[in-house]
């Protein structure tokens, strides 16, 4: 329970407005193609799915930074698309939520990065990915580099969203967090299974269970499991705090001289975790930048996930339904 009052809460409510935030890494579109299943093709034995809806949605960073514009701050994604369609519907998307689209880079060479779903009778049938995993040239790594810092001034935080597409590479992950604590700016990590110990030095680090059992390379099963992993992480990355999610069991926080804080999820009728990990790490961004202490902001966080798996698909939080639902759980 957040040790706090509605009155607190909603002033730290009004300091999420116009907050601003880069996102740097993999921006991604999802697109949906939705419809029914009456026969099974007869050219393999496979289901003939007849599309009845069909829609696009941010993924990957870009879902981050669709997160911090519900939250009421404003996000400025840096990042990668190509040159094809898939780049202009995540363009189109981008304005028709007049978010700037400036720091979006286009290289020819690579394809936007896209998840195809194909879904019927609410079955997940099949997946498709077109994507370059590849890690981008110098020449592109250069040019997020110059963006950062012409604009570090006017940037009140930096989320570094890795999903393991070629955009955040070594170098690149070193030099941004160089000019973000030289900048003395907050930064934080969603790391994936590569270049996971590159992030030294962030203000937060915030993998999940499975990436740190992957890396480390044991099972996070007991609570001793979990002290251990986190005080392994602490002392490698050096990070002024490390939150490791826990899916239902919620998520542990980790700080330097202080005891291991836990904070359970609030029992939920989970419908999907898609997205769950982009809105803990822009709900707890956006909340550090607001002023909150790490706890609060950690608590904040994990409620805006559990949150969003009661929808169905990648839905980002809204700061109106997130501060309400706390405001309530006060109450109660």
């Amino acid at each position: 329970m957040l040790n706090t009052t509605i009155k607190k809460l909603n002033n730290l409510k009004k300091k999420f407005y116009n907050k601003k935030i880069a996102v740097i890494g993999d921006m991604m579109l999802d697109c949906y193609y939705w419809g029914e299943v009456s026969r099974i093709s007869p050219e393999a034995p496979v289901p003939v799915v007849a599309i009845d809806n069909e829609f696009s949605r941010f993924g990957g960073a870009m879902n981050v930074a669709h997160n911090i514009l519900t939250l009421g701050g404003i996000p400025l994604p840096i990042g990668v698309i190509g040159n094809d369609y898939n780049g202009k519907i995540l363009r189109t998307l981008m304005a028709e939520l007049k978010i700037n689209d400036s720091f979006i880079i286009v290289d020819k060479d690579r394809p936007t990065t896209t998840k195809i779903r194909v879904i019927a009778h609410n079955q997940h049938v099949v997946r498709i990915d077109k994507e370059d995993i590849t890690p981008i040239n110098s020449k592109i790594e250069n040019k997020i580099i110059d963006v950062l810092k012409k604009n570090i001034k006017n940037i009140d935080a930096i989320i570094l969203e890795d999903y393991n597409k070629g955009v955040l590479t070594s170098r690149l992950i070193e030099e941004i967090i160089n000019i973000a604590n030289e900048s003395k700016k907050i930064i934080t990590v969603d790391p994936k299974f590569n270049n996971f110990f590159s992030y030294k030095s962030v203000t937060v680090f915030k993998p999940n269970r499975k990436e740190t059992e992957d890396v480390l390379g044991i099972k996070i099963k007991t609570s001793e499991d979990i002290t251990n992993a986190g005080k392994t992480l602490m002392e490698k990355l050096k990070a002024k705090y490390v939150l490791l999610t826990l899916g239902e069991e919620g998520v542990a926080l980790f700080e330097n001289g202080k005891t291991e804080r836990k904070i359970p999820t609030k029992a939920r009728k989970v419908a999907d975790v898609s997205g769950a990990g982009d809105t803990v790490i822009s709900t707890l961004t956006i909340a550090l930048t607001a002023g909150a202490d790490i706890y609060d902001a950690a608590y904040l966080a994990n409620f805006a996930g559990g949150l969003v798996c009661e929808e169905v698909g990648i839905v980002p939080i809204s700061i109106d339904k997130l501060f309400n639902e706390v405001i309530d759980e006060i109450k109660e």
